[in-house]
């Protein structure tokens, strides 16, 4: 059981309630459970073209109803196509200065990583609730473990089953995207191949080859058969190989995803999209720069992975207002937030996984919510200055603490 005297300490004395003598408090079979007021900020985001908000109205007013307060910065929403008036018939109040936003709140709800500019904003006691992908992030994780903000990883948290349900939303929205975007630049205004896709009678398919079974590639999958492409998929996991033949039976070709395979299928692709994920950790490299001369001219990779490292050596982050280069005649699609490109569906999708971990932590606080959600608790990836996320800490050499350790 957690001293809930850790509450004290990271939030504001006119937040807290007051705790009762020692000598007249319940035992602890008897205790009701922890609930503290706390102050959740909306900042607008401010990442190129990223258009999603944290949170919906209709979230916000959950947080309310559950006794909390909710700031918003106007315009927060609009992106996504959320009014100011509708935050503000739902019970939040605007804050106009994003600094006062920040420096009032307890709980910041984000999309996207903080970018530089907003580092200034962070201080002690701070829970940022956002994806974060701090693995590729180094002056990120010292902004943050300099401050002493906590910062819980979207992509990050699990579930009882093992999945991760803050991140499979936006894996399934990007898995169709990729399809979407690729297929566009290999058309020859692009400098891409110039093939459909579909093809068309007397003409061969097009070939989309997809690095990673998990849940962007079985979205891809579903896309690119849908198009009528000839799809090959690489993993390995032969069990998610056996699961992704069986629910598309004939419609695929799987591959245990050996350096010969992969070499084999780029050499025959003509849209690559990377998939593969470590969580927390930073994406192996499947694709290697000698392996580019082994592709067609004009073939388009489409590496999802890219706030992860992604899957080529040759990749690098684009946005949406500058999204291709090319690299050895190879077509490159690397934008790091492509979801937020279909902000309304994909806010909505987002705040539907999110929001019961945010209640979770404004109502128990970010202590108790942790010990009592183990699921939770992975998505701690920093705490009182230290790297609580074994991932995070391999990838830029940090020292690791076990948050089970420093939260009890």
């Amino acid at each position: 059981m957690p001293s809930l005297f850790l509450l004290d300490f990271y939030f504001p004395a006119r937040l807290r309630r007051t705790p009762a003598p020692r000598s007249s408090r319940p035992n602890t079979a008897k205790r009701k459970k922890v609930w503290i007021e706390m102050i959740i900020g909306l900042p607008k985001e401010i990442k190129n073209n990223e258009f999603r908000v944290g949170l919906t109205p209709s979230a916000a007013r959950a947080f309310i109803r559950a006794g909390h307060t909710v700031l918003v910065e106007p315009g927060a929403g609009l992106g996504a196509g959320f009014e100011d008036l509708e935050y503000v018939d739902a019970g939040a109040q605007l804050e106009k200065q994003t600094e006062q936003l920040w420096a009032k709140s307890n709980l910041i709800v984000k999309v996207k990583e903080p970018m530089p500019s907003e580092y200034p904003f962070f201080h002690k006691g701070l829970i940022l609730y956002t994806y974060l992908h701090l693995a590729v992030s180094p002056s990120l994780t010292q902004a943050l473990l300099h401050s002493g903000v906590n910062a819980v990883a979207y992509e990050t948290i699990s579930d009882q089953a093992g999945d991760l349900p803050c991140l499979t939303p936006m894996s399934e929205i990007a898995g169709r995207m990729a399809v979407q975007e690729g297929a566009k630049y290999l058309e020859k205004t692009y400098q891409g191949r110039g093939v459909l896709l579909s093809g068309v009678p007397g003409v061969e398919r097009g070939r989309v080859t997809i690095l990673g079974g998990g849940s962007v590639g079985t979205n891809a999958c579903r896309l690119a058969i849908g198009m009528g492409a000839h799809v090959t998929v690489l993993d390995i996991n032969s069990r998610r190989l056996a699961y992704l033949d069986s629910i598309f039976p004939r419609q695929i070709t799987t591959l245990y995803a050996t350096r010969d395979n992969i070499q084999h299928a780029l050499a025959q692709a003509d849209l690559v999209i990377g998939a593969a994920l470590l969580p927390g950790r930073s994406t192996p490299k499947l694709v290697e720069r000698e392996d580019l001369a082994l592709m067609k001219p004009g073939a388009v990779i489409v590496d999802v992975s890219v706030d992860q490292g992604g899957c080529a050596e040759t990749s690098h982050p684009t946005t949406h207002d500058d999204p291709i280069f090319y690299v050895d005649g190879i077509v490159h699609y690397c934008v790091s937030n492509m979801p937020g490109a279909v902000a309304r569906t994909a806010t909505q999708a987002l705040v539907n996984a999110t929001l019961p971990y945010g209640l979770k932590l404004a109502d128990r606080g970010l202590e108790n919510a942790c010990l009592s959600d183990p699921g939770l608790m992975t998505g701690l990836n920093c705490y009182a200055g230290q790297c609580t996320c074994p991932g995070v800490a391999e990838a830029l050499r940090l020292e690791y603490a076990a948050p089970e350790t420093l939260l009890a």
